[in-house]
C-alpha cells in the first residue's frame, strides 16, 4: 500500500480564520481553534495534500496544546447512512482510549479533539466501510508544546496557562514557571502560596500529573507579560504571551430561572429508576478505575465508587444549567432523571448495615444557602450543610473530627489545612465492616507474597484447608475469580491474573468494563462451591486518590473555575476549592496479629486458591447489586 508524502503543518495561534485544504477539486475542511473562557483565537492552517487513487492516505499535522482539531474521515462526505465509520487512536478504539478528550460529529464523519494536550499525540486512523469498499485515512498528530502563542484575558477574570509533559515521559517533579515582564526581567513563579490578603491567585491545578497547567485568578493589568513553562532539566514546554485588557462594566450574574428546588420524583414505586442507578453506578466505577490505573500503573489502589458518586450527586442537587448537565454526564445518569436523589437515598438505606458513608458540604460563612437545597440535602443525603468557621485550625479540626465520627475512627485525618479563601468544600469518606461467613484459621502465619517486580516479601496470611469457594476462570476477563461471602449480604471478589507480571495485570484491567464485570458476577452466581485450600494475604489499604485530577478526567474542570450552583445559593457562580476522598479497607482475621516471620509449606496435591501475588478486588453489595469498593493490591 502506497502513502503520499506527509505534509508538516505549523500552527501559530494568532488570528481569527477558517481554512480548508484543497486537493484535486476535493475540499477537506480542518478546524483548529484554541479557546479560553476569556477569548477565542483561531489558527491559520493551510497545506496542499496530494490525492492518491488508492483507498488510503496519511497526513501529518503539527498542532499546539489548547487547540481543538476536527479530523474528517475522508475527502468528501457520503450521504449513505449505512456507512460504518470506526476511529482508532494509537491502535485502540477511541471509546477505549480517552473518551473525555474526543467527540464524533455527523455520524462519525468528523473526529474532534476537544482540547489538544501532549497525551493526544500519535496516530489517528479512520476506517470507512461502505458497499463492500473499505477506505482508511491516517493522521499523524505531532503536539509542539514549545510554540509560543498569545492569550487575551479580561481584567478581573481567570485564565488557564497550559503546559504539558509529553505522555511518553515520566513525571518525577512538577514543571517550573517563569514570568518575563515587558521590561525584560524574569522571575520564578511560586505556585500555591497565599498572598497577604489570603487569596491564592496562582494555582497548579494537577500536581505530579502530565498536565502542568496553572490557573491565574482575578487578573490585573500588571499580570501582562510572557509566561514560560520548563521542565526541571530546563526543557521549554510552553510559552504564553498574556495580554490583559481592561474589563467592561460586568453584567451581574443572574440566577433567575435557576433558583427553584430540584424537581420531584413522580414515580417512586417503579423499579426502572433503581435499575438505571445500578447500571450507571457500575459504569461510573469502571471508568474511575480506568482513570486511576492509568495514572498509577503499579501501586496499590482503592476507592469507593458509591462514595464518590454520592458526593457528586449531592452537589448535583444544587447544580443548574451546563454545570448540571456536566455532572449528570460524569456520573452516567440521563438528563431529566429526576429520581436520582430519591434512588440514592434508597440505596444508602439498603447498605446501612454494612457501609458507613460520610458525605458533607462546608461553605463560606458569608454565603447564603437556599432553603430548598438545605432541606433536600437533609431529606435525601441526611447531611445538613455546615458553615465554615473563621479560624483555619478550627475548620481543619472540625472537618477531621466529623469524618472520624462518621467512619468509626477508621479515617481520622482527611484534610491538612483549610484556606481562609475557601468558598466551598466537598468531603466524603466511607468505611465498610463485614465478617467472613466462613472463618479462616486463627493461627498466625506468614508466607511470601510476590510483587510486580519479582521481589518476595513475607506477609501475614489468612488460610483455610477446606474452604467452600466459588471459583471459575473467566475467559472474557482472562483471569481466575474467587468469591468470598461476607456478612451484610456482600461479597469480596478477587480477580487473580495468570502471573505476577504487570503485563498480565494490565491485560485484565483493560478488559474490565461495566458489562464484563456484571457478566462475571452473574456467572459466579451459577457456580457451585469447591472445597479448596485458600491462602489470602492480610492487607490494610488506606488510599487517598487525587480528586482534583479525577474530577478533571470526569469532565468537571469547570467546578474549579466557576460553577452554576444557583440551586445551592442565589449567588450562583461558585468556585469549588477542594474535593477529597479517602478509602480504607482491611482483610484480617479478628484477634490475629503477625508475629515473627515463619515459613509454611502447604500440600499442592489438591486444588487451591492462593492470592499471594498482585490481584484486583471488588467489594460488591449482593443486596443492592452495586460495587462498594474497587481496588488493586500489588504489595500488601
Amino acid at each position: 500500500m502506497w502513502f503520499p508524502e506527509s505534509q508538516m503543518l505549523s500552527v501559530m495561534q494568532t488570528h481569527i480564520s477558517k481554512s480548508t485544504i484543497i486537493a484535486n477539486k476535493y475540499v477537506l475542511p480542518l478546524w483548529i481553534r484554541s479557546e479560553t473562557e476569556e477569548m477565542r483565537s483561531y489558527a491559520v492552517l493551510c497545506a496542499l495534500v496530494q490525492l492518491a487513487f488508492e483507498l488510503s492516505s496519511c497526513t501529518r499535522l503539527q498542532v499546539v496544546p489548547g487547540s481543538t482539531v476536527d479530523l474528517p474521515c475522508r475527502m468528501f462526505q457520503s450521504d449513505n447512512a449505512e456507512a460504518v465509520i470506526t476511529w482508532k487512536f494509537n491502535g485502540k478504539d477511541i471509546s477505549e482510549s480517552s473518551p473525555g478528550s474526543f467527540r464524533t460529529k455527523k455520524n462519525g464523519f468528523y473526529l474532534s479533539i476537544l482540547t489538544v494536550t501532549a497525551a493526544n499525540e500519535g496516530e489517528y486512523v479512520c476506517l470507512w466501510k461502505e458497499n463492500n469498499v473499505e477506505l482508511m485515512n491516517t493522521y499523524d498528530i505531532v503536539v509542539d508544546a514549545s510554540v509560543s502563542y498569545a492569550i487575551k484575558v479580561i481584567e478581573g477574570s481567570s485564565v488557564h496557562l497550559p503546559c504539558h509533559f509529553p505522555l511518553s515521559t515520566q513525571v518525577n517533579s512538577n514543571a517550573l514557571w517563569f514570568r518575563e515582564t515587558y521590561a525584560g526581567t524574569s522571575t520564578v513563579l511560586t505556585l500555591g502560596n497565599q498572598s497577604s490578603d489570603g487569596n491564592n491567585r496562582l494555582k497548579l491545578l494537577y500536581p505530579d500529573d502530565h498536565d502542568q497547567t496553572i490557573l491565574l485568578r482575578d487578573t490585573v493589568m500588571d499580570d501582562a507579560g510572557i509566561y514560560q513553562c520548563r521542565s526541571e532539566a530546563g526543557v521549554k514546554l510552553s510559552t504564553i504571551h498574556v495580554i490583559v485588557e481592561a474589563a467592561p462594566t460586568p453584567a451581574p450574574h443572574m440566577c433567575k430561572g435557576f433558583t427553584t428546588a430540584w424537581e420531584p420524583c413522580e414515580d417512586t414505586s417503579s423499579h426502572l429508576g433503581e435499575h438505571m442507578l445500578k447500571e450507571s453506578m457500575t459504569e461510573f466505577s469502571m471508568k474511575i478505575y480506568s482513570f486511576l490505573r492509568e495514572s498509577n500503573p503499579s501501586s496499590n489502589l482503592l476507592f469507593s465508587p458509591i462514595s464518590i458518586n454520592g458526593m457528586l450527586s449531592h452537589l448535583l442537587l444544587g447544580a443548574r444549567g451546563d454545570t448540571r448537565k456536566a455532572i449528570e454526564a460524569a456520573i452516567y445518569v440521563p438528563q431529566k432523571f429526576y429520581c436520582v436523589h430519591f434512588q440514592m437515598k434508597k440505596l444508602r438505606e439498603k447498605l446501612v448495615t454494612s457501609l458507613q458513608m460520610a458525605s458533607q458540604i462546608y461553605y463560606k460563612s458569608e454565603m447564603d444557602l437556599s432553603d430548598s437545597f438545605t432541606n433536600q440535602s437533609i431529606q435525601f443525603y441526611e447531611a445538613e450543610p455546615t458553615r465554615l468557621l473563621n479560624n483555619s485550625e478550627e475548620n481543619t479540626q472540625m472537618i477531621n473530627s466529623w469524618v472520624a465520627n462518621k467512619t468509626r475512627n477508621q479515617i481520622t485525618h482527611l484534610v491538612d489545612f483549610i484556606s481562609p479563601a475557601t468558598q466551598l468544600i466537598l468531603l466524603n469518606a466511607v468505611s465498610f465492616s463485614g465478617q467472613w461467613k466462613v472463618k479462616f484459621d486463627v493461627n498466625p502465619k506468614q508466607e511470601l507474597f510476590t510483587t510486580l517486580n519479582g521481589d518476595m516479601v513475607f506477609v501475614p496470611i489468612l488460610t483455610h484447608d477446606d474452604y467452600p469457594l466459588e471459583m471459575m476462570y473467566d475467559p472474557a476477563l482472562e483471569t481466575q475469580v474467587g468469591r468470598f461471602a461476607l456478612s451484610g449480604d456482600s461479597s469480596l471478589y478477587i480477580l487473580l491474573p495468570p502471573s505476577n507480571t504487570i503485563i498480565d495485570l494490565q491485560r485484565v484491567e483493560e478488559k474490565m468494563t461495566d458489562s464484563s464485570v456484571r457478566q462475571m458476577i452473574e456467572k459466579m452466581k451459577k457456580t457451585r462451591p469447591q472445597y479448596l485450600e485458600v491462602i489470602l494475604p492480610q492487607i490494610k489499604l488506606e488510599v487517598q486518590p487525587d480528586m482534583n485530577v479525577l474530577l478533571k478526567n470526569l469532565g468537571l474542570s469547570s467546578l474549579f473555575e466557576g460553577a452554576n450552583l444557583c440551586g445551592l445559593s442565589p449567588e450562583g457562580m461558585l468556585v469549588l476549592d477542594d474535593a477529597r476522598h479517602k478509602a480504607f479497607l482491611t482483610l484480617t482475621e479478628q484477634g490475629v496479629e503477625a508475629a515473627a516471620a515463619t515459613s509454611l509449606s502447604f500440600s499442592r496435591t489438591r486444588n487451591s486458591f492462593s492470592a499471594m501475588r498482585p490481584f484486583i478486588l471488588l467489594l460488591w453489595s449482593d443486596q443492592a447489586n452495586v460495587p462498594l469498593f474497587v481496588g488493586r493490591v500489588t504489595n500488601p
